[in-house]
């Protein structure tokens, strides 16, 4: 019998928030150490998972199924492909890196690591999740503890406003998603004769062509509200500004991928046909994505408010990508879910240790801050680089595929529309590189700027050799993804 390691994987973070409960408030150093101790542990299975991925035999691996409610078709089913697997690692590098970020919060750090182990439990369990049931259970866990995240730990000024917001934005998203689930799962029983979520076995249930066309706006937007897709994208931004910056790499690092995962695994992989019928939406929504999440970013004045925009932008494209329905365009979009959430994660980390210093994140107040904190302006620099598609970084080699995914389809002018977002993005990143790490620092700030922790220069640096380590080198991942991406592509010949 095979060691669970994906079960391991997922109820780690889960175990791990209840212990801490165990633990006396008044001992913080325990609660931290102990919290470290398990994120180190799901790191280190979940490069274990990508790392042992066989790419010859492809498809799902290290899979695991134990029946739950078999009355009702329900069972705890676990596989990742060539498209998950990253997305697992992913997971695992931003709850490390986020607990690195956060050793010094010192208000309730037990509650606050619980409730980041309970959001990082969901989002594992989403991503591996091959029973529709479970996918949703996971997917609901995911995104309740970012209401008391946000609401108890957040911007003073906001966070009650956010966490209702976002929390609002979700619930009918997945409500939508919920409806068009349960009609899948109906079908299935009618046209097989056995009643089931298991995905896999939804795959092969023979859909009409009229029942995919029609639940496909359900399934896929309700679940790409999450991942920020326009006209559904304003909780976003709004949430990423009030959570804390552990909270917000997870936010934008992981939680909005939750969302396009989904999309592509319910939406596009069990209803087909009505991906291909409904995909110049998707495609024109997402263009207006890209462009205008851009130029909203441009003209913002909060850091945080800088990133929030741009990683809309930025999840357009993988949007984009997804609509294309190609196999360049899946492999960039599958590549793009990570390097975004690398990237935003580092990000974010970077625009939490210049406003624990400072105080503010208004651009205008801020300059000078490479002297005090040069590992922060290296670390913000090379995010910007890769957020901007620069040969050598992980952007490039996630973008550069969409768009000739999208020039494969013919939208020329898509792709053209879409590729202005480039120049956008590198005149707001080099903006803000200019305004707040170079220049004249303001009076107020001289000589009470503190440098970063060891633990934050472990956290930017493990970021930042990610994104260059696939920028350099992509075969670490695209050959993975395009497995995944082959057996998407099958679904979508034979719909």
């Amino acid at each position: 019998m095979q060691f669970p390691i994906l079960s391991v994987i997922t109820f780690t973070p889960l175990v791990a928030g209840a212990l801490l409960f165990l633990f006396k408030e008044e001992r913080k150093n325990e609660i931290r150490v102990t919290a470290l101790a398990a994120a180190v542990l799901a790191l280190l299975l979940s490069i274990w998972v990508y790392v042992t991925y066989d790419q010859a035999a492809a498809g799902y691996q290290f899979v695991e199924k134990y029946n739950w409610l078999p009355a009702l078709g329900i069972s705890l089913h676990l596989g990742v492909d060539g498209i998950s697997a990253p997305l697992v690692l992913l997971t695992g590098i931003v709850m490390f890196t986020g607990v690195l970020i956060s050793w010094g919060i010192d208000d309730r750090p037990r509650e606050f690591f619980a409730f980041l182990f309970l959001l990082a439990g969901g989002v594992f369990g989403v991503f591996v999740a091959l029973d529709l049931f479970m996918l949703f259970f996971f997917y609901e866990i995911a995104v309740f503890p970012m209401y008391l995240l946000i609401a108890i730990w957040g911007w003073k000024v906001t966070r009650e406003y956010a966490a209702m917001k976002l929390t609002l934005y979700l619930f009918v998203g997945s409500v939508f998603a919920l409806v068009g689930a349960l009609a899948m799962y109906w079908a299935t029983g009618n046209n097989t004769g056995t009643f089931t979520f298991d995905m896999l076995a939804m795959e092969g249930a023979g859909f009409s062509k009229e029942f995919q066309i029609f639940w496909f706006p359900f399934v896929f937007l309700g679940f790409a509200i999450l991942g920020g897709i326009f006209p559904f994208h304003n909780w976003s931004p709004d949430g990423h500004v009030a959570a804390p910056t552990a909270v917000s790499m997870f936010h934008a690092g992981v939680l909005m991928k939750l969302g396009a995962f989904a999309a592509l695994r319910v939406g596009i992989m069990l209803l087909p046909e009505g991906a291909l019928y409904w995909k110049w939406v998707v495609l024109g929504l997402a263009t207006v994505n890209v462009i205008y999440g851009a130029f909203i970013a441009m003209i913002q004045t909060d850091m945080k408010y800088v990133i929030g925009f741009s990683s809309v932008s930025h999840m357009g494209l993988v949007m984009l990508g997804f609509a294309t329905l190609t196999e360049q365009g899946l492999i960039g979009a599958s590549v793009q879910m990570f390097s975004h959430g690398v990237m935003t994660a580092l990000f974010f980390a970077a625009v939490g240790m210049v406003y624990d210093r400072a105080h503010t994140r208004q651009i205008p107040e801020l300059g000078g801050m490479v002297k005090p904190l040069p590992w922060v302006a290296i670390a913000f620099i090379i995010g910007g680089l890769v957020s901007m598609g620069m040969p050598g970084f992980s952007g490039f080699v996630a973008e550069f595929p969409i768009f000739m995914g999208v020039w494969q389809i013919g939208q020329w002018g898509i792709a053209a529309i879409a590729a202005l977002s480039i120049v956008i993005t590198a005149s707001y990143i080099l903006l803000v590189v200019r305004k707040v790490f170079f220049g004249e620092m303001p009076a107020q700030f001289e000589g009470h700027i503190t440098s970063i922790t060891v633990l934050d220069k472990l956290a930017l640096a493990t970021l930042c050799v990610l994104m260059i380590a696939l920028g350099l080198f992509p075969g670490l991942m695209v050959p993975m993804v395009s497995t995944g991406v082959d057996y998407i592509l099958r679904l979508l010949g034979g719909a």
